[in-house]
């Protein structure tokens, strides 16, 4: 495997750093929750495309931010 070149990763992670973050705020979730619809529009229900597996993390974090700080959204 692959030893992580720090440089390298800071270089290609900075501009999807911009909109992938892990929300802390509601407005952040709210950026984040917006990302979705977007995506659903190009990615549709192919599991092969390559922005699925972003939606799917977009997911993940919007889930958590809602257990975490936001039980009241799920109730």
């Amino acid at each position: 495997m692959r030893s992580l070149n720090v440089q390298e990763t800071v270089t290609a992670w900075s501009p999807p750093a911009e909109a992938l973050f892990a929300p802390h705020m509601e407005e952040e979730y709210n950026r984040l929750v917006a990302m979705p619809d977007e995506l659903i529009d190009e990615v549709g229900e192919d599991e092969a495309h390559p922005l699925a597996s972003l939606m799917e993390i977009l997911g993940v974090l919007i889930e958590h931010f809602e257990e975490s700080y936001a039980p009241e959204l799920t109730a």
